[in-house]
């Protein structure tokens, strides 16, 4: 009789798991019935501070989710820890999220060489590295690094539609580049010369900086003397400002592009002068909270909010601070489908099965999907030019085709 009972009961839960909307609980490190624990390291510190603000709003954001009941029932926390930018320091401080904090997942760490550096520890661990706050081309990788997934729309296809758009618009243009003597600025220089194809003798000047370097006059003195006509701007927030500043001093006025990650208005583009910035050339993929094209925008008006309450020392001029929020929005959404199976290998699963993801920060059109087979979010943007005050769209939504 005893037997007959713990058989039925047997086969009563194995129905029940059976059942649509029934998952039995899977808990990977970090995770309890109250509690999801993630990880990541950013610049706080360090000569690519101006970034810090990324980790600030997304913790923010995720406060904001937890007081309106969390994720499934459960609060995130994230422990975000600085590593001044430099790579060694990343790892060793990823070494402790994993192996010391037991986090679940590494997300939204910020920088090229930053992510590089904790590449294949991450993979080797088989611990999910989430959202990867750089457009590196490598994120997307899945049959070496199936456990990488990246965020930011692609360095290399973004400098190649540059390349592409002055070859249409200006096809005897000289060109000046300057860019990092790094992953991060190699990708995008990479990606502009192969757009040039067999054009490449349009450019005229290469100029790279490294990021201890306390400024890049001499190589906006280099670029002008060149005759270049057209700059393509490959910096980081402090040394973009510094080139288009130096290059207004200098009287230079060549057709300008900036590269998305240093687009921001108020980390870029105030610092270096507005008066400097008018015409320059960039895309996007998110709305600009100051701009009057989203002044009714739903999503813009909760994300300002969310700012007024959350995160009010935060400047609504940084997009850093508008991606930030598409991070976590996006990093919410992965938790969601994972139920409550929550171990790693169901959150890198739901993290490669996004479909047409749409976020409120997002221009619309601009939607992210991925696969097992594409681990690359965002492939297209939408170009704009800044007029002096904001950024103007022109031009049709386009894809960055690889």
């Amino acid at each position: 009789m005893q037997r007959r009972t713990t058989l039925r009961l047997a086969a009563l839960a194995m129905a029940l798991a059976a059942a649509p909307g029934f998952a039995q609980k899977n808990y990977g490190p970090g995770v309890s019935d109250t509690e999801i624990v993630i990880g990541q390291t950013q610049a706080y510190s360090g000569p690519l501070s101006a970034f810090g603000t990324l980790g600030k709003v997304e913790e923010a954001w995720f406060r904001k989710v937890n007081d309106e009941g969390g994720v499934n029932g459960r609060k995130i926390r994230l422990i975000s820890l600085d590593d001044a930018y430099s790579p060694p320091k990343t790892l060793e401080l990823t070494r402790k999220l994993v192996e010391q904090d037991n986090v679940l997942a590494i997300f939204s760490t910020m920088g090229t060489p930053t992510n590089t550096s904790i590449h294949r520890y991450l993979n080797g661990k088989k611990v999910p590295h989430l959202l990867i706050s750089s457009g590196a081309s490598k994120w997307n990788d899945p049959k070496n690094f199936p456990w990488s997934l990246g965020f930011n729309p692609n360095f290399h296809t973004e400098g190649k539609t540059y390349a592409q758009l002055i070859l249409k618009t200006k096809p005897d243009a000289k060109i000046g580049l300057l860019y990092p003597n790094d992953d991060f600025g190699k990708d995008y220089t990479n990606g502009f010369k192969e757009g040039l194809g067999d054009k490449q003798k349009m450019i005229v000047s290469e100029q790279t900086y490294t990021s201890t370097d306390p400024t890049v006059d001499s190589q906006l003195v280099a670029l002008k003397a060149s005759g270049a006509d057209v700059f393509f701007n490959v910096g980081t927030p402090k040394f973009a400002a510094q080139a288009i500043r130096k290059a207004g001093e200098l009287g230079w006025k060549p057709m300008q592009f900036l590269n998305n990650a240093s687009s921001s208005i108020g980390a870029t583009l105030v610092p270096a002068g507005v008066e400097h910035a008018v015409g320059i050339v960039t895309v996007q993929y998110l709305k600009d909270a100051t701009n009057k094209r989203w002044a009714e925008d739903p999503g813009i008006a909760e994300f300002k909010t969310f700012m007024q309450k959350y995160y009010p020392q935060g400047d609504l001029k940084d997009f850093v601070n508008t991606m930030g929020v598409a991070h976590a929005q996006t990093m919410v959404q992965i938790l969601k489908q994972c139920g409550d199976d929550l171990s790693r290998e169901n959150v890198m699963r739901q993290a490669t099965n996004l479909k047409d993801l749409q976020l409120s920060v997002m221009i619309p059109g601009v939607k992210i999907n991925t696969s097992p087979d594409d681990h690359a979010p965002i492939e297209s943007v939408q170009m704009v030019r800044f007029d002096g005050a904001e950024w103007v769209p022109f031009g049709e939504i386009m894809g960055l085709g690889r």
